[in-house]
């Protein structure tokens, strides 16, 4: 299915539904950019449209206006004939859910590649099957899906770089009255998945504190959602630590977290926006494993019990205790963050 010499090929990627998978999916999309004349184009859900901007491989990004449960058939049909329009040669779909295999079936892309998975034979044409033993990252897992059947990997797998805007900055630090809270560090309070992701948010009110005692900064970043918890991290931490949580835009949080000196988060999306943008990070795992979905970068300090109840992979800790997040001390997290910042002073 290789087309004609000078002819570029088209693949459209059905792309997933978080934050972080969609960062770790750029990997996917430099392989197969890195491929001679290939066209990447994604459709994903609306609020990652800004994102795929920052991500030089992608030639164009389609909105799928529908919610994470929603069937919406008629929908996915009418966006699928008009994608038919753009003769792509392959789809790969990221998810394995029966309805997101349905628009480049709709869009009659000849040869539309997936894992197996929700009786949607028919649909996926080029069926892969998961060997988890083998596939142990989502990287991974999204990386196999651009080669072909029963191929190896890419001896290194291209992390994931989205492009940070140093010139927004100026403009974005007057906006939210940061100018003069130099240097900066970024706290990524919330977890979308849980609480089981959430290291506590005194620990980080503590960690905040003694970051402030030595002349930083701190910036607590996330969504409307996380607002509540950032809040009570600066009510308890005090001056010096803004909460910024619900005013900023993810592309904002992109070029913020970009220019801080140094993010420390739960295993989250913007964690992986950090180390997709090069930043110096502490990232701390509890119910999660960095064995799984690790930050994708050599700048990262990861923190990680590996008690005999993890990883759970729970929202909630099922023991009731949450020991693999409360027993990571503020002075344990302080530390690496000190560590982390002098390696990578200049």
């Amino acid at each position: 299915m290789t087309p004609a010499a000078g002819v570029q090929r088209k693949i459209l990627v059905v792309g997933p539904a978080w934050v972080g998978d969609m960062v770790m999916a750029q990997s996917l999309f430099k392989a197969l950019h890195d491929k001679n004349s290939t066209v990447v184009d994604v459709i994903a859900p609306e609020w990652s449209l800004p994102l795929l901007e920052r991500m030089p491989e992608v030639r164009k990004g389609f909105s799928l206006p529908l919610g994470h449960w929603q069937l919406g058939l008629a929908r996915r049909w009418q966006i699928g004939r008009i994608l038919k329009r753009e003769q792509y040669d392959q789809a790969i779909v990221l998810p394995r859910s029966f309805k997101a295999a349905l628009v480049p079936w709709f869009a009659g892309i000849p040869q539309r590649t997936g894992y197996r998975g929700e009786s949607r034979y028919g649909l996926i044409n080029d069926v892969r099957d998961l060997d988890k033993s083998v596939l142990t990252q989502t990287v991974q897992r999204f990386v196999a899906l651009g080669g072909t059947a029963g191929a190896d990997l890419p001896p290194q797998i291209p992390g994931p770089r989205l492009t940070a805007m140093a010139d927004r900055v100026p403009e974005l630090l007057t906006a939210l009255e940061l100018h003069g809270q130099q240097p900066a560090i970024a706290f990524m309070t919330g977890a979308e998945y849980g609480p089981a992701k959430q290291w506590p948010a005194e620990y980080f009110a503590s960690l905040a504190k003694k970051l402030t005692a030595d002349g930083m900064a701190v910036w607590l970043l996330g969504s409307a959602k996380d607002a509540a918890t950032a809040e009570e991290v600066r009510c308890i931490a005090g001056s010096g630590v803004v909460n910024l949580c619900g005013k900023t835009t993810l592309v904002d949080a992109v070029d913020l977290i970009a220019h801080a000196r140094l993010a420390i988060t739960n295993d989250s999306g913007l964690m992986h926006i950090a180390a997709a943008v090069d930043s110096p990070l502490v990232a701390i795992y509890g119910s999660s494993t960095p064995d799984y979905t690790p930050p994708l970068t050599d700048k990262a300090t990861v923190l990680y019990l590996r008690l005999d109840c993890s990883p759970c992979f729970k929202r909630t800790c099922p023991l009731g205790h949450t020991n693999c997040l409360n027993h990571l001390s503020p002075d344990t997290v302080y530390k690496a963050a000190v560590r982390r910042l002098e390696s990578e002073s200049p």
